[in-house]
């Protein structure tokens, strides 16, 4: 029933174990190809949400199934956020515990089935979604370090039913899936069985109709990688570790392009916006030359400065401010909420201290005397989210260097930083 050739060779397996009838054949489906080929070794995860009752009792369930077939099973538990979609706060839940389990190159296996692959697809055509939201569920995608992957998904749910009474497995039923309260609940029980009546192909073929979708898809994201190469050149700041790119260049394509490049740069930085927030985009990219506009996206933002636009997220949104003496100046000074810095080896000043900008500030610049600090910064060109995170260096009152910007310090006094990370959330 799985062809598993494609993942041999990871580090390790996984399977995100339910206790449901999918996730069991999955389970089963793996043990017994683990027991007869050589295979990666196995480990089941069980993710305990908290949301009902019931749902207490099924880690024991899940430790007697994993007993009997010799796999070992974790259970994690964790928290849900409340929010206006429950079912969506729940997913978030439980793919971060799943990328925090994953190590570099392993698997983790799910359990979707073909009239997944379709509930999702007519779900989100009643949502209105895009085409990006349309395509089909991949057969893998990565995870944090590893690979996702989806084995069952050509397979329908009546074959999956059908191995399990064969092979007198056990499994767990949901009492929340009964709860058309649910969106996918309703389309699974009230909806889809309508459909099949009429056309009994109708998941076979939405599933098709996703697959074609993908393939739709896949063209516009080559589109888009070329106009990203594009725009990405020129980049500034590389020590920054912040992505940029051109604003004329993205500005030069046709408003469809522009959104699909976008649309694709972003996807793998954050939730994307929905089409009433797209007006968020036109308002930065027409915005006048001297503006400093924002547009805030769910786990980040995009800024725009010098003819650039910036992704900002992670420590780079938090708020830096006072002061820090430098005791031991030899070492790496950490700085809250903004990396690190260390002076060039070899340096031995004394009563240094680490400050942020307040304005007004003066540097002396070998060859051209005293220089204000903002006018410096201007000739620079650099961007004006990042002047209050630069870490300055001073001796007493007087400042010595600007962190990361060889010109504006003395050439035996220069200040080292490591920005803070620029990390995004699960997308």
């Amino acid at each position: 029933m799985l062809d598993l050739t494609p993942w041999r060779n990871a580090p390790a397996w996984h399977i995100a174990f339910s206790g449901g009838l999918d996730s069991t054949v999955l389970l089963h489906l793996l043990a017994h190809y683990a027991r007869n080929h050589p295979a990666p070794p196995l480990h089941a995860i069980h993710i305990h949400h908290g949301l009902q009752a019931a749902a207490d009792a099924w880690p024991s369930h899940c430790e007697k199934i994993c007993a009997e077939l010799g796999v070992e099973l974790s259970v994690v538990h964790v928290h849900v956020a409340p929010g206006a979609s429950l079912e969506q706060a729940a997913r978030q839940a439980r793919y971060s515990a799943f990328a925090q389990a994953l190590g570099a190159g392993e698997v983790l296996f799910t359990g979707q089935h073909r009239e997944d692959q379709a509930e999702t697809l007519l779900f989100r055509l009643l949502r209105g979604a895009g085409l990006r939201g349309l395509t089909a569920m991949p057969a893998q995608r990565e995870l944090a370090h590893g690979i996702l992957a989806r084995p069952l998904l050509s397979i329908a749910r009546k074959q999956l039913l059908d191995y399990a009474h064969a092979n007198g497995l056990r499994w767990i039923e949901d009492p929340s899936n009964s709860d058309t309260a649910f969106a996918r609940n309703y389309l699974r029980s009230e909806i889809f069985p309508r459909l099949h009546e009429r056309w009994p192909q109708a998941g076979q073929n939405l599933a098709r109709c996703a697959e074609h979708l993908g393939e739709a898809q896949d063209l516009l994201d080559e589109l888009a990688r070329d106009d990203l190469a594009k725009a990405g050149e020129g980049a500034a700041l590389p020590w920054a570790g912040l992505d940029s790119l051109d604003l004329a260049v993205l500005a030069g394509l046709s408003p469809a392009r522009q959104r699909n490049a976008l649309q694709y740069w972003l996807s793998r930085r954050t939730r994307l916006p929905d089409t009433r927030h797209w007006a968020g985009w036109a308002d930065l990219r027409d915005a006048a030359a001297h503006a400093q506009p924002i547009w805030r996206l769910a786990d980040g933002q995009l800024l725009r400065s010098h003819a650039r636009i910036w992704w900002v997220s992670g420590d780079w949104l938090r708020p830096v401010h006072g002061e820090l003496a430098w005791q031991v100046p030899g070492s790496a000074l950490a700085l809250p909420n903004n990396g690190s810095v260390q002076l060039a080896p070899g340096q031995t000043l004394e009563n240094l201290h680490i400050a942020y900008r307040q304005g007004g500030e003066t540097l002396d610049i070998p060859g051209r005397g005293r220089r204000d600090l903002k006018r410096l910064l201007n000739e620079l060109q650099v961007p004006h989210f990042v002047r209050p995170r630069l870490p300055l260096l001073y001796c007493g009152k007087r400042l010595l260097a600007v962190a990361n910007l060889p010109e504006l310090g003395q050439a035996d006094c220069q200040l080292h930083w490591q920005p803070p990370t620029n990390a995004q959330g699960l997308s």
